[in-house]
């Protein structure tokens, strides 16, 4: 799905919501609201009113990483992005050339055998490509976790002002993994959520289930299909899930990192079991989803593969029209902008128990 629109560069959240204006906080962006092809405008602050007791929140508690770090190749300065920790230890990564203004542009990889010299004595070599730019590397004379903790920053694209703190690319939801494993970029799409807002939605009967994605690089430049990521859905969630399924609430992804993990634990049947492990799985509107109900996620790129995955949730125009009023409202994009809930058009009761009352 490509979309026939153009995000022009002004509608590019710069800086966090919170750093706009004196006494704001992340629960400040808007809140676009699509039901079928019906739009409505809303504060983000309004989402507990906006959902129902039995409603099931699904939220990934992947920690994002400082996974960007500053290197040499030969005499060349580079910038390695780290994405995904593979099970033999082995790192993908992509490598990028430094532009000057803090913020980095595409570069070619390789060749095989290449080395890529980092601080603290910390070698890459690149072992296997994955894709044109990204690469399987073999870490050597250190381990990751402690490069990233003492040289490592946040992952910064050209539409940002300027560099933030790890802090600002931490959700609510964000857990310490015990192997050091987490997201290359920010599961954008819950941060807004504040404690404040979780303690209200808990107290009106909205549910959450816990899971998590390991998300990888998503480079701008790139417009590809999504990649394996490491991903866990618990017993526990897996219950909840299927509970809720039973009943009358609705499950709604918080991101599509909660989407593909969930799609990905759940079978023909749409029983969602709970695993661990890789996922390579991409959502179609061909493949359709088998568990998710709704979505509340960002805004993205007209080109990007996720938007895919939103038709599968929602279907085409529901998708085209709320992209046409995101415009016309002037809704901001990107992982410091504005969000989007992708909720089922209102159904008579018997197709409601048709579906759901099994």
């Amino acid at each position: 799905m490509t979309l026939t629109v153009r995000v022009p560069p002004e509608l590019s959240a710069r800086v966090p919501v919170e750093q706009r204006r004196p006494g704001l906080d992340r629960d400040a962006v808007r809140l676009l609201v699509s039901r079928g092809a019906e739009v409505s405008h809303h504060a983000f602050v309004e989402l507990p009113g906006l959902l129902r007791a039995g409603d099931l929140l699904v939220v990934n508690t992947s920690r994002t990483l400082a996974a960007a770090v500053d290197g040499e190749v030969g005499h060349a300065r580079v910038v390695v992005h780290f994405s995904t920790r593979g099970d033999d230890g082995r790192w993908t990564v992509e490598l990028r050339d430094p532009d000057g203004r803090g913020t980095t542009r595409a570069r070619a990889g390789g060749p095989v055998g290449a080395e890529v010299r980092l601080p603290g004595g910390v070698r890459l070599v690149l072992e296997e490509a994955v894709s044109d730019r990204l690469w399987w590397a073999r870490v050597l004379g250190g381990e990751v976790a402690g490069l990233l903790r003492e040289y490592g920053r946040p992952i910064r694209y050209s539409y940002t002002e300027r560099d933030q703190p790890l802090s600002a690319y931490q959700t609510v939801f964000a857990l310490p993994s015990p192997d050091g494993s987490g997201s290359a970029e920010m599961p954008s799409a819950a941060r807004p959520f504040t404690a404040r807002m979780v303690a209200e939605l808990v107290s009106r009967g909205v549910q959450l289930a816990p899971i998590t994605l390991h998300t990888g690089v998503a480079s701008a430049e790139a417009h590809e299909p999504p990649y394996p990521e490491r991903f866990s859905v618990p017993e526990a969630s897996a219950r909840l899930i299927n509970a809720v399924r039973a009943g009358d609430g609705r499950v709604i992804a918080v991101g599509t990192t909660a989407v593909r993990a969930v799609e990905s634990a759940a079978g023909a049947d749409g029983v969602v079991r709970a695993r661990a492990g890789w996922t390579d799985l991409v959502v179609t509107p061909e493949r359709g989803v088998r568990v998710v109900d709704g979505l509340l996620t960002g805004l993205h790129e007209p080109e990007a593969s996720h938007l895919l995955m939103l038709e599968a949730v929602a279907g085409r125009a529901a998708i085209d029209r709320g992209y046409e009023e995101a415009l016309r409202g002037l809704y901001l994009w990107h992982e410091f902008g504005d969000v989007h809930l992708l909720l089922p058009a209102e159904a008579p009761h018997t197709e409601h128990c048709a579906r759901n009352c099994r």
